[in-house]
Protein backbone atom coordinates (compact mmCIF):
# COMPACT_ATOMS: atom_id res chain seq x y z
CA UNK A 1 0.00 0.00 0.00
CA UNK A 2 1.41 3.41 -1.04
CA UNK A 3 2.40 5.74 1.77
CA UNK A 4 -0.03 8.64 2.20
CA UNK A 5 1.48 12.01 1.32
CA UNK A 6 1.20 15.09 3.51
CA UNK A 7 -0.55 18.34 2.59
CA UNK A 8 2.95 19.83 2.28
CA UNK A 9 4.10 17.22 -0.25
CA UNK A 10 0.93 17.33 -2.35
CA UNK A 11 0.90 21.13 -2.45
CA UNK A 12 4.54 21.31 -3.56
CA UNK A 13 3.80 18.74 -6.27
CA UNK A 14 0.97 20.98 -7.48
CA UNK A 15 3.17 24.09 -7.40
CA UNK A 16 5.74 22.26 -9.56
CA UNK A 17 3.06 21.36 -12.09
CA UNK A 18 1.86 24.97 -12.22
CA UNK A 19 5.40 26.31 -12.64
CA UNK A 20 5.33 28.15 -9.31
CA UNK A 21 8.80 27.17 -8.14
CA UNK A 22 10.03 30.65 -7.15
CA UNK A 23 8.83 31.84 -3.75
CA UNK A 24 9.20 35.47 -2.65
CA UNK A 25 9.12 35.92 1.09
CA UNK A 26 10.45 36.90 4.48
CA UNK A 27 10.11 33.83 6.69
CA UNK A 28 8.06 34.22 9.84
CA UNK A 29 7.27 31.66 12.51
CA UNK A 30 3.79 30.87 11.16
CA UNK A 31 5.27 30.18 7.69
CA UNK A 32 8.06 27.81 8.67
CA UNK A 33 5.91 24.70 8.41
CA UNK A 34 5.25 25.65 4.77
CA UNK A 35 8.96 26.29 4.16
CA UNK A 36 10.30 23.19 5.97
CA UNK A 37 12.50 20.86 3.92
CA UNK A 38 12.49 23.42 1.12
CA UNK A 39 12.96 21.46 -2.13
CA UNK A 40 16.17 21.81 -4.13
CA UNK A 41 14.22 22.52 -7.33
CA UNK A 42 12.52 25.57 -5.78
CA UNK A 43 14.07 29.03 -5.37
CA UNK A 44 13.47 31.22 -2.33
CA UNK A 45 13.94 34.98 -2.91
CA UNK A 46 14.48 36.67 0.43
CA UNK A 47 13.37 40.25 0.88
CA UNK A 48 14.04 42.20 4.05
CA UNK A 49 10.54 43.66 4.41
CA UNK A 50 7.18 42.44 3.12
CA UNK A 51 6.30 45.54 1.08
CA UNK A 52 9.48 44.93 -0.91
CA UNK A 53 8.81 41.21 -1.08
CA UNK A 54 5.43 41.68 -2.72
CA UNK A 55 6.65 44.38 -5.13
CA UNK A 56 9.54 42.11 -6.18
CA UNK A 57 7.05 39.38 -6.97
CA UNK A 58 4.96 41.92 -8.89
CA UNK A 59 7.97 42.86 -11.04
CA UNK A 60 8.88 39.20 -11.53
CA UNK A 61 5.38 38.33 -12.74
CA UNK A 62 5.30 41.33 -15.08
CA UNK A 63 8.68 40.33 -16.55
CA UNK A 64 7.87 36.65 -17.01
CA UNK A 65 4.22 37.07 -17.92
CA UNK A 66 3.36 34.27 -15.48
CA UNK A 67 2.01 34.23 -11.91
CA UNK A 68 4.33 34.58 -8.92
CA UNK A 69 4.04 33.10 -5.44
CA UNK A 70 4.41 35.30 -2.35
CA UNK A 71 4.68 34.09 1.25
CA UNK A 72 3.89 36.66 3.98
CA UNK A 73 3.82 36.53 7.76
CA UNK A 74 0.29 36.36 9.21
CA UNK A 75 -1.46 39.71 9.93
CA UNK A 76 1.70 41.71 10.61
CA UNK A 77 3.44 40.81 7.35
CA UNK A 78 0.28 41.16 5.31
CA UNK A 79 -0.16 44.62 6.78
CA UNK A 80 3.36 45.57 5.75
CA UNK A 81 2.67 44.43 2.19
CA UNK A 82 -0.66 46.19 1.68
CA UNK A 83 0.68 49.21 -0.22
CA UNK A 84 2.43 46.95 -2.72
CA UNK A 85 -0.70 44.80 -2.95
CA UNK A 86 -2.68 47.87 -4.07
CA UNK A 87 -0.15 48.47 -6.85
CA UNK A 88 -0.30 44.83 -7.98
CA UNK A 89 -4.10 44.88 -8.05
CA UNK A 90 -4.17 48.11 -10.07
CA UNK A 91 -1.60 46.65 -12.49
CA UNK A 92 -3.55 43.37 -12.98
CA UNK A 93 -0.54 41.35 -11.85
CA UNK A 94 -1.29 37.65 -11.24
CA UNK A 95 0.03 36.88 -7.75
CA UNK A 96 -0.78 34.09 -5.32
CA UNK A 97 -0.23 35.74 -1.95
CA UNK A 98 -0.11 33.37 1.02
CA UNK A 99 0.15 34.14 4.71
CA UNK A 100 0.67 31.87 7.66
CA UNK A 101 -2.05 31.59 10.28
CA UNK A 102 -2.03 30.36 13.87
CA UNK A 103 -2.90 26.72 14.59
CA UNK A 104 -6.55 25.77 14.24
CA UNK A 105 -6.69 24.41 17.79
CA UNK A 106 -5.90 27.83 19.28
CA UNK A 107 -7.78 30.10 16.88
CA UNK A 108 -10.89 30.40 19.04
CA UNK A 109 -8.95 32.09 21.87
CA UNK A 110 -7.26 34.62 19.55
CA UNK A 111 -3.64 33.72 20.32
CA UNK A 112 -0.51 35.73 19.64
CA UNK A 113 0.09 36.20 15.87
CA UNK A 114 -3.47 35.18 15.08
CA UNK A 115 -5.29 36.94 12.24
CA UNK A 116 -8.94 36.69 13.31
CA UNK A 117 -10.31 38.05 10.02
CA UNK A 118 -7.59 36.94 7.65
CA UNK A 119 -9.68 37.01 4.48
CA UNK A 120 -11.06 40.50 5.21
CA UNK A 121 -7.69 42.16 5.71
CA UNK A 122 -6.44 42.23 2.07
CA UNK A 123 -9.76 43.24 0.59
CA UNK A 124 -10.69 44.95 -1.69
CA UNK A 125 -7.21 44.67 -3.23
CA UNK A 126 -7.43 41.00 -4.18
CA UNK A 127 -9.71 39.15 -6.58
CA UNK A 128 -10.34 36.39 -4.04
CA UNK A 129 -9.41 35.76 -0.39
CA UNK A 130 -9.82 32.40 1.35
CA UNK A 131 -8.80 30.41 4.39
CA UNK A 132 -9.47 26.68 3.85
CA UNK A 133 -12.12 25.22 6.14
CA UNK A 134 -9.98 22.12 6.69
CA UNK A 135 -6.38 21.12 6.04
CA UNK A 136 -7.40 18.69 3.29
CA UNK A 137 -8.67 21.62 1.19
CA UNK A 138 -5.30 23.42 0.99
CA UNK A 139 -4.11 21.94 -2.35
CA UNK A 140 -7.48 22.58 -4.02
CA UNK A 141 -7.43 26.13 -2.65
CA UNK A 142 -4.08 26.71 -4.38
CA UNK A 143 -5.51 25.37 -7.64
CA UNK A 144 -8.50 27.70 -7.42
CA UNK A 145 -6.21 30.60 -6.49
CA UNK A 146 -4.14 29.98 -9.62
CA UNK A 147 -7.27 29.89 -11.78
CA UNK A 148 -8.67 33.10 -10.33
CA UNK A 149 -5.35 34.98 -10.48
CA UNK A 150 -4.72 34.17 -14.14
CA UNK A 151 -8.19 34.57 -15.62
CA UNK A 152 -8.75 38.04 -17.13
CA UNK A 153 -8.58 40.53 -15.72
CA UNK A 154 -5.61 38.99 -13.92
CA UNK A 155 -4.77 40.04 -10.40
CA UNK A 156 -3.59 38.99 -6.95
CA UNK A 157 -5.41 36.47 -4.75
CA UNK A 158 -4.88 35.68 -1.07
CA UNK A 159 -4.72 32.44 0.93
CA UNK A 160 -4.44 32.22 4.71
CA UNK A 161 -3.04 28.80 5.76
CA UNK A 162 -2.99 27.63 9.41
CA UNK A 163 0.54 26.52 10.28
CA UNK A 164 -0.55 23.06 11.51
CA UNK A 165 -2.18 22.13 8.18
CA UNK A 166 1.03 21.31 6.32
CA UNK A 167 1.99 18.09 8.12
CA UNK A 168 -1.48 16.55 8.04
CA UNK A 169 -2.26 13.73 5.58
CA UNK A 170 -3.68 14.66 2.19
CA UNK A 171 -6.67 12.94 0.62
CA UNK A 172 -4.63 12.22 -2.51
CA UNK A 173 -2.89 14.08 -5.32
CA UNK A 174 -4.16 17.54 -6.21
CA UNK A 175 -6.53 17.89 -9.12
CA UNK A 176 -4.83 19.96 -11.82
CA UNK A 177 -7.05 22.09 -14.04
CA UNK A 178 -6.56 24.55 -16.87
CA UNK A 179 -8.52 27.74 -17.52
CA UNK A 180 -8.85 30.13 -20.43
CA UNK A 181 -6.75 33.29 -20.40
CA UNK A 182 -8.49 35.09 -23.26
CA UNK A 183 -12.00 36.57 -23.47
CA UNK A 184 -13.40 36.93 -26.98
CA UNK A 185 -15.27 40.18 -27.65
CA UNK A 186 -18.93 40.34 -28.65
CA UNK A 187 -18.61 39.93 -32.43
CA UNK A 188 -21.64 42.04 -33.33
CA UNK A 189 -20.66 44.88 -31.02
CA UNK A 190 -17.10 44.81 -32.35
CA UNK A 191 -18.42 45.17 -35.90
CA UNK A 192 -20.49 48.17 -34.74
CA UNK A 193 -17.39 49.71 -33.17
CA UNK A 194 -15.43 49.09 -36.37
CA UNK A 195 -18.11 50.81 -38.40
CA UNK A 196 -18.03 53.86 -36.13
CA UNK A 197 -14.24 53.99 -36.36
CA UNK A 198 -14.45 53.73 -40.16
CA UNK A 199 -16.87 56.68 -40.28
CA UNK A 200 -14.72 58.88 -38.04
CA UNK A 201 -13.11 61.79 -39.84
CA UNK A 202 -10.69 62.86 -37.11
CA UNK A 203 -10.01 59.87 -34.81
CA UNK A 204 -7.62 59.80 -31.85
CA UNK A 205 -6.24 56.46 -30.62
CA UNK A 206 -5.32 55.86 -26.98
CA UNK A 207 -3.40 52.64 -26.32
CA UNK A 208 -3.25 51.64 -22.66
CA UNK A 209 -1.25 49.23 -20.48
CA UNK A 210 -3.45 46.21 -21.22
CA UNK A 211 -2.04 46.13 -24.75
CA UNK A 212 1.56 45.65 -23.62
CA UNK A 213 0.56 43.20 -20.87
CA UNK A 214 -1.27 41.06 -23.43
CA UNK A 215 1.70 40.95 -25.80
CA UNK A 216 -0.34 42.91 -28.37
CA UNK A 217 2.26 45.65 -29.02
CA UNK A 218 2.74 44.75 -32.71
CA UNK A 219 -1.00 44.49 -33.30
CA UNK A 220 -1.47 47.94 -31.76
CA UNK A 221 1.21 49.46 -33.98
CA UNK A 222 -0.30 47.85 -37.07
CA UNK A 223 -3.77 49.16 -36.23
CA UNK A 224 -2.47 52.69 -35.54
CA UNK A 225 -0.61 52.73 -38.84
CA UNK A 226 -3.68 51.58 -40.74
CA UNK A 227 -5.84 54.17 -38.97
CA UNK A 228 -3.22 56.90 -39.59
CA UNK A 229 -4.39 58.63 -36.41
CA UNK A 230 -2.36 60.20 -33.61
CA UNK A 231 -1.66 57.86 -30.70
CA UNK A 232 -1.56 58.90 -27.06
CA UNK A 233 -0.99 56.98 -23.85
CA UNK A 234 -3.15 57.37 -20.80
CA UNK A 235 -2.15 59.60 -17.87
CA UNK A 236 0.64 58.07 -15.75
CA UNK A 237 0.32 54.70 -17.51
CA UNK A 238 2.16 51.83 -15.73
CA UNK A 239 3.15 50.21 -19.05
CA UNK A 240 3.95 51.63 -22.48
CA UNK A 241 2.03 50.10 -25.40
CA UNK A 242 3.30 52.08 -28.39
CA UNK A 243 6.79 53.15 -29.52
CA UNK A 244 7.31 56.69 -28.25
CA UNK A 245 9.61 57.55 -31.16
CA UNK A 246 6.96 56.56 -33.74
CA UNK A 247 5.80 59.38 -36.05
CA UNK A 248 2.21 58.87 -34.85
CA UNK A 249 3.00 59.14 -31.13
CA UNK A 250 1.61 62.35 -29.63
CA UNK A 251 2.56 61.89 -25.96
CA UNK A 252 0.68 61.02 -22.76
CA UNK A 253 -2.69 62.54 -21.93
CA UNK A 254 -2.96 65.05 -19.07
CA UNK A 255 -4.15 63.96 -15.65
CA UNK A 256 -7.27 66.07 -15.14
CA UNK A 257 -10.81 66.05 -16.49
CA UNK A 258 -10.40 69.55 -17.90
CA UNK A 259 -6.95 68.78 -19.28
CA UNK A 260 -8.05 65.65 -21.13
CA UNK A 261 -11.14 67.39 -22.50
CA UNK A 262 -8.91 70.10 -23.93
CA UNK A 263 -6.42 67.55 -25.30
CA UNK A 264 -9.08 65.66 -27.30
CA UNK A 265 -10.80 68.79 -28.60
CA UNK A 266 -11.07 68.74 -32.38
CA UNK A 267 -11.28 64.94 -32.63
CA UNK A 268 -14.66 63.45 -33.49
CA UNK A 269 -13.91 60.02 -32.00
CA UNK A 270 -11.54 58.92 -29.23
CA UNK A 271 -10.76 55.18 -29.35
CA UNK A 272 -9.43 53.94 -26.02
CA UNK A 273 -8.00 50.42 -26.19
CA UNK A 274 -6.66 48.72 -23.08
CA UNK A 275 -7.08 51.54 -20.58
CA UNK A 276 -9.41 53.18 -18.09
CA UNK A 277 -11.47 56.19 -19.20
CA UNK A 278 -9.59 57.89 -17.59
CA UNK A 279 -7.33 57.73 -14.55
CA UNK A 280 -8.10 61.28 -13.39
CA UNK A 281 -6.26 63.14 -10.61
CA UNK A 282 -6.24 65.77 -9.23
CA UNK A 283 -9.74 67.19 -9.62
CA UNK A 284 -9.88 70.04 -12.10
CA UNK A 285 -13.49 70.45 -13.16
CA UNK A 286 -14.56 70.42 -16.78
CA UNK A 287 -16.55 68.45 -19.34
CA UNK A 288 -15.45 64.85 -19.69
CA UNK A 289 -15.52 65.27 -23.46
CA UNK A 290 -15.88 68.38 -25.60
CA UNK A 291 -19.03 68.79 -27.65
CA UNK A 292 -18.93 66.77 -30.85
CA UNK A 293 -16.46 64.18 -29.58
CA UNK A 294 -17.51 60.54 -29.10
CA UNK A 295 -15.61 57.83 -27.28
CA UNK A 296 -15.24 54.06 -27.64
CA UNK A 297 -13.53 52.00 -24.94
CA UNK A 298 -12.25 48.44 -25.36
CA UNK A 299 -10.90 46.76 -22.22
CA UNK A 300 -10.43 43.30 -20.80
CA UNK A 301 -11.73 44.51 -17.42
CA UNK A 302 -15.52 44.71 -16.87
CA UNK A 303 -14.92 47.00 -13.88
CA UNK A 304 -13.16 49.59 -16.04
CA UNK A 305 -15.97 49.35 -18.57
CA UNK A 306 -18.50 49.98 -15.80
CA UNK A 307 -16.80 53.00 -14.20
CA UNK A 308 -16.16 54.96 -17.41
CA UNK A 309 -18.10 58.25 -17.07
CA UNK A 310 -18.58 58.65 -20.84
CA UNK A 311 -18.49 56.61 -24.02
CA UNK A 312 -19.48 53.09 -25.06
CA UNK A 313 -17.53 50.07 -23.87
CA UNK A 314 -16.66 46.60 -25.15
CA UNK A 315 -14.97 43.85 -23.13
CA UNK A 316 -12.51 41.60 -24.91
CA UNK A 317 -8.98 40.29 -25.30
CA UNK A 318 -6.50 42.86 -26.65
CA UNK A 319 -4.96 40.59 -29.29
CA UNK A 320 -8.33 39.41 -30.57
CA UNK A 321 -9.77 42.93 -30.68
CA UNK A 322 -6.83 44.54 -32.46
CA UNK A 323 -6.45 41.73 -34.98
CA UNK A 324 -10.15 41.91 -35.88
CA UNK A 325 -10.23 45.71 -36.00
CA UNK A 326 -7.30 45.59 -38.40
CA UNK A 327 -9.48 43.58 -40.78
CA UNK A 328 -12.80 45.32 -40.15
CA UNK A 329 -11.90 49.02 -40.14
CA UNK A 330 -11.83 50.87 -43.47
CA UNK A 331 -9.73 54.05 -43.69
CA UNK A 332 -10.08 56.78 -46.31
CA UNK A 333 -7.19 56.66 -48.76
CA UNK A 334 -6.67 60.42 -48.56
CA UNK A 335 -6.22 60.56 -44.76
CA UNK A 336 -2.80 61.97 -43.92
CA UNK A 337 -0.86 60.88 -40.85
CA UNK A 338 -0.47 63.74 -38.34
CA UNK A 339 2.91 64.87 -37.01
CA UNK A 340 4.04 63.27 -33.78
CA UNK A 341 6.25 64.64 -30.99
CA UNK A 342 9.19 66.67 -32.21
CA UNK A 343 12.62 65.50 -31.07
CA UNK A 344 16.08 66.67 -31.99
CA UNK A 345 19.00 64.52 -30.87
CA UNK A 346 21.48 66.11 -33.24
CA UNK A 347 22.81 68.76 -30.86
CA UNK A 348 25.69 68.42 -28.46
CA UNK A 349 25.01 66.82 -25.10
CA UNK A 350 24.70 69.20 -22.15
CA UNK A 351 27.77 69.85 -20.04
CA UNK A 352 27.35 70.96 -16.47
CA UNK A 353 28.02 70.47 -12.79
CA UNK A 354 25.64 69.32 -10.10
CA UNK A 355 22.91 70.09 -9.33
CA UNK A 356 21.84 69.08 -12.83
CA UNK A 357 18.55 69.62 -14.59
CA UNK A 358 16.55 66.39 -14.94
CA UNK A 359 16.51 67.05 -18.68
CA UNK A 360 20.32 66.96 -18.68
CA UNK A 361 20.36 63.71 -16.67
CA UNK A 362 18.22 61.90 -19.24
CA UNK A 363 20.08 63.47 -22.16
CA UNK A 364 23.33 62.01 -20.86
CA UNK A 365 21.80 58.63 -20.02
CA UNK A 366 20.29 58.37 -23.50
CA UNK A 367 23.77 58.62 -24.99
CA UNK A 368 25.27 55.76 -22.97
CA UNK A 369 22.40 53.35 -22.28
CA UNK A 370 22.14 49.98 -24.06
CA UNK A 371 19.46 49.91 -26.76
CA UNK A 372 17.60 47.07 -25.06
CA UNK A 373 17.68 48.48 -21.52
CA UNK A 374 14.36 48.53 -19.66
CA UNK A 375 13.24 51.43 -17.49
CA UNK A 376 11.52 51.34 -14.11
CA UNK A 377 10.16 54.82 -13.46
CA UNK A 378 9.44 56.27 -10.02
CA UNK A 379 10.55 59.84 -10.48
CA UNK A 380 7.15 61.18 -11.45
CA UNK A 381 8.16 64.82 -11.63
CA UNK A 382 10.68 64.02 -14.40
CA UNK A 383 8.52 61.78 -16.60
CA UNK A 384 8.24 64.31 -19.43
CA UNK A 385 12.04 64.57 -19.59
CA UNK A 386 12.36 60.78 -19.73
CA UNK A 387 9.94 60.53 -22.66
CA UNK A 388 11.78 63.31 -24.48
CA UNK A 389 15.23 61.72 -24.22
CA UNK A 390 14.57 58.05 -23.60
CA UNK A 391 11.46 57.08 -25.61
CA UNK A 392 10.25 53.52 -25.10
CA UNK A 393 10.79 51.62 -28.34
CA UNK A 394 10.17 47.98 -27.38
CA UNK A 395 7.40 46.02 -25.69
CA UNK A 396 7.89 45.08 -22.05
CA UNK A 397 10.56 47.72 -21.47
CA UNK A 398 8.80 50.44 -19.45
CA UNK A 399 7.37 49.82 -15.97
CA UNK A 400 5.79 52.17 -13.42
CA UNK A 401 3.54 51.68 -10.42
CA UNK A 402 -0.10 50.83 -10.99
CA UNK A 403 -1.13 52.90 -7.95
CA UNK A 404 -0.42 56.37 -6.65
CA UNK A 405 1.88 55.23 -3.86
CA UNK A 406 5.66 55.36 -3.90
CA UNK A 407 8.12 52.67 -2.86
CA UNK A 408 7.20 50.23 -5.65
CA UNK A 409 9.96 51.07 -8.11
CA UNK A 410 13.08 49.84 -6.29
CA UNK A 411 11.83 46.32 -5.42
CA UNK A 412 9.95 46.04 -8.73
CA UNK A 413 13.24 46.63 -10.56
CA UNK A 414 14.72 43.76 -8.54
CA UNK A 415 11.79 41.49 -9.47
CA UNK A 416 11.96 42.44 -13.16
CA UNK A 417 15.67 41.63 -13.26
CA UNK A 418 15.03 38.29 -11.53
CA UNK A 419 12.22 37.59 -14.00
CA UNK A 420 14.53 38.37 -16.92
CA UNK A 421 17.07 35.91 -15.54
CA UNK A 422 14.42 33.24 -15.06
CA UNK A 423 13.32 33.51 -18.70
CA UNK A 424 16.86 33.62 -20.04
CA UNK A 425 16.95 37.30 -21.02
CA UNK A 426 20.06 39.42 -20.45
CA UNK A 427 19.46 43.17 -20.30
CA UNK A 428 20.16 46.11 -18.04
CA UNK A 429 17.39 47.48 -15.84
CA UNK A 430 17.64 51.22 -15.22
CA UNK A 431 15.54 52.38 -12.27
CA UNK A 432 14.96 56.14 -12.25
CA UNK A 433 13.97 56.82 -8.65
CA UNK A 434 13.33 60.01 -6.70
CA UNK A 435 15.26 60.48 -3.48
CA UNK A 436 12.03 60.37 -1.49
CA UNK A 437 10.79 57.21 -3.22
CA UNK A 438 14.13 55.50 -2.65
CA UNK A 439 13.68 55.58 1.13
CA UNK A 440 10.40 53.65 1.13
CA UNK A 441 11.89 50.31 0.14
CA UNK A 442 15.65 50.81 0.19
CA UNK A 443 16.10 47.38 1.79
CA UNK A 444 15.27 45.80 -1.61
CA UNK A 445 18.70 46.76 -2.95
CA UNK A 446 20.18 44.16 -0.60
CA UNK A 447 18.37 41.45 -2.56
CA UNK A 448 19.70 42.99 -5.79
CA UNK A 449 23.23 42.84 -4.40
CA UNK A 450 22.86 39.27 -3.14
CA UNK A 451 21.77 38.07 -6.58
CA UNK A 452 24.23 40.32 -8.48
CA UNK A 453 21.48 41.73 -10.66
CA UNK A 454 22.22 44.03 -13.63
CA UNK A 455 20.41 47.10 -12.26
CA UNK A 456 21.49 50.73 -12.30
CA UNK A 457 19.53 52.78 -9.77
CA UNK A 458 19.69 56.45 -10.78
CA UNK A 459 18.54 58.44 -7.74
CA UNK A 460 17.81 62.06 -8.56
CA UNK A 461 18.58 63.92 -5.34
CA UNK A 462 16.61 67.17 -5.32
CA UNK A 463 16.09 67.14 -1.56
CA UNK A 464 12.32 67.35 -1.67
CA UNK A 465 9.03 65.69 -2.55
CA UNK A 466 8.93 67.65 -5.78
CA UNK A 467 5.64 66.42 -7.20
CA UNK A 468 3.90 67.18 -3.88
CA UNK A 469 5.04 70.78 -4.14
CA UNK A 470 3.34 70.89 -7.55
CA UNK A 471 0.15 69.57 -5.96
CA UNK A 472 0.41 72.23 -3.25
CA UNK A 473 0.48 74.93 -5.93
CA UNK A 474 -2.40 73.39 -7.87
CA UNK A 475 -4.56 72.86 -4.80
CA UNK A 476 -3.64 76.25 -3.33
CA UNK A 477 -2.44 74.77 -0.05
CA UNK A 478 0.50 76.90 1.16
CA UNK A 479 2.88 76.00 3.99
CA UNK A 480 2.41 72.22 3.84
CA UNK A 481 5.04 70.70 6.18
CA UNK A 482 7.34 67.76 5.48
CA UNK A 483 8.06 68.36 1.79
CA UNK A 484 11.83 68.81 2.15
CA UNK A 485 14.36 65.99 2.60
CA UNK A 486 17.67 67.39 3.88
CA UNK A 487 20.70 65.41 5.06
CA UNK A 488 20.10 62.08 3.30
CA UNK A 489 23.37 60.24 2.62
CA UNK A 490 21.97 57.82 0.04
CA UNK A 491 25.35 56.57 -1.17
CA UNK A 492 26.36 55.49 2.36
CA UNK A 493 23.07 53.67 2.81
CA UNK A 494 23.47 51.88 -0.53
CA UNK A 495 27.06 50.90 0.32
CA UNK A 496 25.80 49.43 3.57
CA UNK A 497 23.42 47.18 1.66
CA UNK A 498 26.27 45.88 -0.51
CA UNK A 499 25.81 47.93 -3.69
CA UNK A 500 28.44 49.67 -5.77
CA UNK A 501 27.73 53.39 -5.32
CA UNK A 502 28.81 56.77 -6.65
CA UNK A 503 27.91 60.40 -6.01
CA UNK A 504 27.85 62.14 -9.37
CA UNK A 505 29.13 65.72 -9.59
CA UNK A 506 28.80 66.51 -13.32
CA UNK A 507 27.35 65.35 -16.63
CA UNK A 508 30.75 63.95 -17.60
CA UNK A 509 30.98 61.98 -14.37
CA UNK A 510 27.43 60.70 -14.84
CA UNK A 511 28.34 59.26 -18.23
CA UNK A 512 31.52 57.68 -16.85
CA UNK A 513 29.84 56.15 -13.82
CA UNK A 514 26.93 54.83 -15.85
CA UNK A 515 29.34 53.11 -18.26
CA UNK A 516 31.18 51.63 -15.29
CA UNK A 517 27.86 50.40 -13.86
CA UNK A 518 27.15 48.53 -17.09
CA UNK A 519 30.39 46.59 -16.59
CA UNK A 520 29.85 45.91 -12.87
CA UNK A 521 29.03 42.46 -11.54
CA UNK A 522 25.89 43.50 -9.73
CA UNK A 523 23.79 46.59 -9.01
CA UNK A 524 25.00 50.18 -8.84
CA UNK A 525 23.37 53.14 -7.11
CA UNK A 526 24.17 56.49 -8.75
CA UNK A 527 23.19 59.53 -6.69
CA UNK A 528 22.71 62.56 -8.93
CA UNK A 529 22.05 65.96 -7.30
CA UNK A 530 19.37 67.71 -9.38
CA UNK A 531 17.63 71.05 -9.42
CA UNK A 532 14.04 71.49 -8.29
CA UNK A 533 11.75 70.98 -11.27
CA UNK A 534 8.02 71.33 -10.60
CA UNK A 535 5.95 69.48 -13.22
CA UNK A 536 2.69 70.77 -14.64
CA UNK A 537 -0.32 68.78 -13.38
CA UNK A 538 -3.32 70.48 -14.97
Amino acid sequence: MAEMKSIHEVTYDLLRTLGLTTVFGNPGSTEQTFLQNFPDDFTYILGLQEASVLAMADGFAQSTGTPALVNLHTAAGTGNAMGSLVAAYRANTPLIVTAGQQTREMSLCDPYLNNPDATVMPQPWVKWAYEPARAEDVPAAFMRAYAVATQPPAGPVFLSIPLDDWNKPALGPAVVRTVSHRVQPDAQRLREFAARISRAERPLLVLGPEVDRAGAWDAGVAFAEKLRAPVRSGPLAPRCSFPEDHPLYAGPLPLTIAGISQAVKGFDLVIVIGAQVFSYYPFVAGDYLPEGTGLLQITVDPHLAAVAPVGDSLVGDMNAVLEQLLELVEVPADRHAPPGLSRDFSGELPVGSAPLLPNDVYAVLSSVKPDDAAVVMESTSTLADLIQWWPTRRPGSFFATGSGGIGWGVPAAVGIALGDRARGVTRTIVASIGDGSFQYSIQAIWTAAQHKLPIVFVVQRNGEYCVLKSFALLEETPNVPGLDLPDLDIASLATGFGCRTANVASTEELAQEFKAALEADGPTVLVVPTQSHLPALG
